[in-house]
């Protein structure tokens, strides 16, 4: 994939794992401009899911604070040296793609950013951040 570098704008947030500086979405999910070469060009929110809180006992080795990141639309990455639990990964994985999106300010997915693992145990709760937006020809987006 053919990627455009991210817009910047100073003081715009904490920096992401790979120390990119994290920019709000400005019309994620749009598709709009063109890359070198005169192609179209998709805008995907880039996300941070962060281990919000933890209201029984953990049993998968996560802490608040916690989080992997999803960058040009699907590279997921965790802090180095660091894990995500596989069930809580399943529990929050079908909304990304939504939320990598523009929605509609109505549709609930858009004021939700809360997401419980279903270990009932556990009782872990994710938030759903967005950290920034890539620019993506959209030839090469399936």
């Amino acid at each position: 994939m053919t990627h455009q570098p991210r817009s910047a704008t100073a003081g715009a947030g904490t920096p992401d794992p790979t120390g990119r500086p994290a920019t709000p979405p400005t019309g994620a999910g749009t598709t709009g401009g063109t890359v070198p070469g005169g192609g179209a060009v998709t805008e995907v929110a880039d996300l941070r899911v962060v281990v919000d809180r933890i209201e029984g006992r953990s049993v998968c080795g996560l802490a608040p604070g916690d989080f992997f990141t999803v960058t040009d639309s699907s590279r997921l990455a965790t802090a180095p040296g660091r894990h995500f639990c596989l069930y809580a990964l399943a529990a929050v994985l079908p909304l990304l793609p939504a939320k990598q999106r523009t929605l509609d300010p109505a549709d609930w997915l858009a004021a939700d950013t809360e997401v419980a693992c279903p270990d009932p145990e556990e009782r872990l709760v994710m938030r759903i951040e967005t950290v920034g937006t890539s620019r993506i020809a959209t030839e090469e987006l399936t």
